[in-house]
């Protein structure tokens, strides 16, 4: 896949068979547009191409208002779309400038004088241009004038699958870990760097990688247990994860990723961790002592590692 992150230097093609948004997720319904575009291209003998926005637009228009978290970072997007086959993506810059772009303009610019759209995938309630004045209504009333095939992906294929990232942030922050997956199509992914902490959890019997997510935007899980996969260097390992300010420990403020990789002794310091969550576990809580909350750790991972649903 290539990917380009200006309108300038897309490349002519001779059949461009499109669809756009900005794919939070990469989730089961997102997933089915793309099959769509893959069909299409195949039988046109053209090549797909997903136009997408970064930052996410509400990040913009709320002007710090209302903070949306992303469930994908930037290259997160790009791994999982290069995955399913896409053949082009255009990452374009969201500004405050871009967002006063007209849905006539918004189509000239860049399906039409950019990207050369032969083919058009839309769903039926994707708005684009200021103040979302455009969508498959704005199409379909100028659809002489643009001059390519438009396809709408119905309410009916849309309302039936029932996703959303809206509702797969919902499930994460509510700790519907399973859920979430589901509607992703996999597991949700944190990653950050391993960086040194007070090491406390050594002197448990529980050592833990303390990580920090690359990107502040990245929408983080509600607080508490998890069981999940650990990914270094291409390298899977079982793993607990714990989320939350220590309440009995400091009862910091500020939050805390932690995660426990079972039968591992190697030091990871500086280096990049993935987490793949799998399974909510438990609520963070404050013990009366630091020996309660060890043996409840304990019994934490008896749980985990006994459940083959988890591994």
């Amino acid at each position: 896949m290539l990917v380009f992150h200006s309108l300038s230097g897309f490349p002519v093609l001779d059949y461009a068979v499109v669809t756009s948004g900005t794919y939070d997720g990469v989730h089961l319904g997102h997933q089915k547009i793309i099959k769509r575009l893959c069909e299409i291209a195949k039988e046109k003998q053209g090549k797909t191409v997903i136009v997408t926005f970064f930052p996410h637009p509400r990040m913009v228009l709320s002007a710090g208002k209302y903070e949306v978290k992303e469930l994908f970072t930037l290259p997160e997007k790009i791994f999982f779309l290069e995955k399913l086959g896409v053949d082009y993506l255009l990452v374009l810059p969201f500004t405050s400038e871009f967002a006063q772009m007209s849905p006539d303009e918004f189509v000239q610019k860049i399906y039409i004088n950019t990207i050369q759209t032969k083919y058009l995938v839309i769903g039926y309630d994707h708005r684009f241009g200021k103040n979302r004045g455009g969508g498959l209504d704005f199409l379909l009333e100028n659809k002489e004038k643009y001059q390519f095939q438009i396809e709408e992906i119905s309410r009916q294929d849309v309302d039936n699958m029932g996703i959303s990232s809206t509702k797969i942030r919902e499930a994460l922050l509510n700790g519907n870990i399973e859920i979430a997956n589901q509607y992703l199509g996999h597991p949700y992914i944190l990653e950050g760097e391993v960086m040194k902490g007070d090491q406390i959890g050594r002197t448990i019997g529980f050592p833990t990688a303390n990580i920090y997510p690359k990107e502040p935007y990245k929408l983080i899980p509600k607080q508490g247990i998890y069981a999940v996969k650990a990914i270094l260097q291409e390298k899977t390992y079982n793993a607990m994860c714990y989320i939350g300010n220590r309440p009995t420990i400091s009862g910091e403020n500020s939050l805390r990723i932690e995660v426990n990789i079972f039968d591992f002794a190697e030091d990871i310091y500086g280096k990049t961790l993935k987490i793949a969550f799998l399974a909510f576990i438990r609520e963070d809580k404050k013990f009366d002592s630091l020996a309660e909350m060890t043996a409840q750790i304990q019994k934490d991972k008896e749980n985990i590692v006994a459940s083959s649903q988890f591994f």
